[in-house]
């Protein structure tokens, strides 16, 4: 029933983009003027960045030496509790700072948080039967805008740490090119 269901909507969609003379030939080329970036991606050939998502990152290797290391999803917790990804729902403060401390330590350029900040959605579109309406993963920030403690103030900490060493960090000859 669900192959049908996809079927139709798939196909309920291709008619009104035809319906809209909207095509792929009026999309933009790939030389955007900035660097591409994909997360999980091994083979990403040349110009693109490879980038690491999950819980650890420090041991990520890069798809070439002089591109930039980044981490596009740090984890601050885990999806939901029915999420097969682990086994409790919560990370604790020390261990995100911990591997976000060894991610900087060993090279790491650019930490992006998945969430920071939480939410929740409370209507019935969270994407079908059995969905979590939470977005909300332990994060340091709840859905209400509220500091969750001890994780948003180590962060913060740590964060502040990063800060004061950021002029020796970011000081180098780069030879990376777009």
């Amino acid at each position: 029933m669900m192959k049908a269901q996809m079927q139709r909507f798939t196909e309920k969609n291709v008619g009104i983009m035809k319906a809209e003379r909207l095509f792929e030939s009026q999309g933009v080329g790939l030389g955007t003027g900035v660097p591409w970036v994909m997360c999980k991606q091994d083979d990403a050939p040349d110009p693109i960045i490879k980038a690491c998502n999950g819980f650890y990152c420090d041991y990520f290797s890069l798809n070439k030496p002089y591109k930039p290391k980044m981490w596009t999803e740090a984890w601050t917790g885990c999806v939901g509790i029915l999420s097969l990804e682990c086994a409790v729902p919560y990370r604790p403060a020390e261990d995100m700072a911990l591997a976000v401390a060894r991610f900087i330590q060993k090279g790491g350029a650019f930490i992006n948080y998945y969430m920071y900040h939480g939410g929740t959605n409370f209507g019935r579109t969270a994407g079908g039967p059995f969905i979590a309406t939470s977005y909300d993963y332990d994060d340091p920030l709840d859905e209400y805008g509220l500091k969750r403690q001890p994780k948003w103030g180590h962060l913060k900490d740590l964060h502040r740490a990063i800060n004061l060493c950021s002029k020796w960090r970011t000081h180098c000859d780069s030879t990376w090119k777009l």
